[in-house]
């Protein structure tokens, strides 16, 4: 696990790379907290997707982390999203969507040992 922090999480959309926002993360010896994805993501642009478009969600590093959860925001509600072969769909109505994605490389020798996590934060504008 080379660099001092987590690498860049890209969201595939109707042929298009989009960069996630970085938020909190553990890195090496190194813990860095940010404010939650809401706030992290106010002075971003969303991302406009197609109802029901398929989203990828990629990073060019290796080795990929060995967890990860996708979450969909809703106010005061989160809901796990299913990746299939690190993929989604978009929601079917219109708005906008906050998600975070959590990842964690876990030590595959020692259980409940964490090499590094991070969790990164995008927002979906359906249109």
């Amino acid at each position: 696990m080379s660099g001092g922090k987590p690498l860049k999480v890209y969201i595939n959309s109707d042929q298009q790379k989009y960069e996630a926002t970085l938020g909190t993360y553990c890195w090496k010896a190194t813990c860095v907290g940010t404010v939650g994805p809401v706030e992290l993501l106010k002075k971003k642009k969303s991302v406009q997707v197609k109802p029901g478009e398929n989203i990828t969600i990629f990073m060019d590093y290796e080795p990929k982390p060995n967890e990860y959860t996708l979450i969909l925001l809703n106010g005061d509600l989160e809901k796990e999203i299913s990746l299939k072969e690190q993929g989604f769909s978009a929601p079917i109505q219109k708005g906008v969507y906050v998600y975070y994605y959590s990842v964690g490389w876990m030590d595959e020798k020692e259980e409940h040992v964490s090499n590094g996590d991070a969790y990164y934060a995008l927002a979906l504008e359906v249109k």
